[in-house]
Parts: structure tokens; C-alpha cells; sequence
């Protein structure tokens, strides 16, 4: 099921623990991205607060968002790159897009299957994709205080697996969310200290989210060899007497 766009755009936008979970898991996409110069860039689901730092430098952003999530203008004070889509029907051409990110879109998805058929088609050949689930063994999937805790939570093996399924190429995977989800002065304040000490422990501390990169490789199809053919024979011994087939 899919949340609505107002609460997403509230809790991103308009709480305190949104911007902090907006900017610690933008990090790690800078961080996995750090540029996408003269590149097509798109975000399904509600990606847009992590496409800001494309907005100047890449080709195109475009911000997909699913009917039954509903759409909002976005970026604000600029030219709207946001567009309503139907989930496995998206309004871009065959293997364009070179970076694509998915949040809040595959774990809430009716369809998740024909979901990633369509983030396969859209990609180009070489091309990114970033998927960014609610990790099932961390806080943020267990709170409905936030927009993690919808939808279907993940690990690393079943997100993996089904992209693989899909025919994706695992390439890099990252955790984000390590304070807990909680409003709270001291969790907000010390926000960026538990990122960095989670990414220095990670088999100790859970994060909230998961973020699997994946690429697309198109292999050339197998030909049979070249077979010899000869299209017009030389015919220099058929002047010469055929061998008779009785005995000397």
C-alpha cells in the first residue's frame, strides 16, 4: 500500500526527524554518486529529497511518483521535474535513464515484480540503479511514526535475491539510519555522531535503512560461427573425364 504524498512531503520537509533522516541517507547517495554530470537522473517513489544534489549538473531529474501515492510540485522556486506516473507504466523512453532511485516504492508496491521490469526498461545499458528499502532489523521499520515503518521491511538477502531475479548486477550495498527514530533533542542533536560510529560497527549496530546499488549489463547474444559458403564454385575440372566404374 502506498503512503500518501502529503505525509511523505510532511514528515521530509516539515519535522525535525525527517530533514535529519533526509540528509543521512542523501549522504550516502552523494557518497555512491558523487556527480552525475550530462546524465539522466530519476527517482521513483518519493526519491525527490535525494535528487537535489543533481539538479545542476546532471542532463535531466526526473521525479516519478505513483498514482496511488498522488504527486506534488518539486523542486520548490523552480521549473517542476515531478511527474504522476502509473506504477509498471512510466512516461520515458527504453533504456534512458542512466541513474535511477527508488524510495518508498518497492516495499510498498502491489506489483513488485512488473515494478522492477519497468525500472529494467528504463535503464540504459551500464546503467545505476539505488534501491532503498526499510532494513527488517532495524528501529525505523518497527516505529509508524515514520514512513519506513510501511510496507514490506527487507535484509540484504531478499533484497538482493529479488533484484538478482530480475536480472540486475549487484554492486555496492550501504546502511543509513542509525539513531533511533525517536523526536527526541538528544537523538536529533547527536544524529550525525551514530551515522558515523554505524558505519565504522555496522555488524554490530542495525541501521534503518538498506541500499543496494545495482547495475544493468546487456550481454551481446551468442551467434553460431561463421559458416563457409561457397557461392560460386569453381568449376575447372568438370572439362576432365569422369573415372569409369569398370574394372581395367
Amino acid at each position: 500500500m502506498h503512503l500518501d504524498v502529503l505525509d511523505l512531503r510532511n514528515f521530509y520537509y516539515r519535522t525535525q526527524l525527517g530533514r535529519v533522516a533526509q540528509k543521512a541517507v542523501r549522504d550516502k547517495v552523494v557518497d555512491l554518486w558523487p556527480e552525475a554530470k550530462a546524465q539522466t537522473v530519476a527517482g521513483y517513489g518519493f526519491a525527490v529529497p535525494l535528487l537535489r544534489p543533481y539538479l545542476d549538473e546532471a542532463r535531466r531529474v526526473i521525479g516519478l511518483m505513483p498514482g496511488p501515492q498522488g504527486v506534488m510540485p518539486w523542486p520548490a522556486g523552480m521549473a517542476n521535474v515531478s511527474v504522476l506516473c502509473e506504477e509498471t507504466q512510466w512516461p520515458i523512453e527504453t533504456g534512458m535513464v542512466d541513474r535511477l532511485v527508488v524510495l518508498h516504492g518497492l516495499e510498498t508496491s502491489d506489483q513488485p515484480q512488473a515494478l522492477l521490469e519497468e525500472c529494467w526498461r528504463v535503464l540504459g545499458p551500464g546503467g545505476r540503479a539505488l534501491f532503498i528499502v526499510p532494513n527488517r532489523k532495524g528501529l525505523w521499520a518497527r516505529s509508524d511514526a515514520t514512513p519506513f515503518g510501511s510496507g514490506r521491511p527487507y535484509t540484504m538477502r531478499q533484497l538482493d535475491a529479488q533484484l538478482r531475479q530480475q536480472g540486475f548486477t549487484p554492486e555496492r550495498h550501504e546502511t543509513a539510519l542509525f539513531a533511533p527514530p525517536s523526536e527526541r533533542r538528544f537523538w536529533l542533536r547527536t544524529a550525525p555522531m551514530w551515522e558515523r560510529a554505524g558505519r565504522r560497527v555496522r555488524s554490530v549496530m542495525s541501521g534503518g535503512v538498506l541500499m543496494l546499488e545495482v547495475s544493468k549489463q546487456v550481454h551481446a547474444p551468442l551467434r553460431p560461427g561463421l559458416r563457409a559458403v561457397v557461392r560460386k564454385p569453381l568449376k575447372a575440372l568438370e572439362a576432365l573425364p569422369k573415372p569409369s566404374a569398370e574394372p581395367a
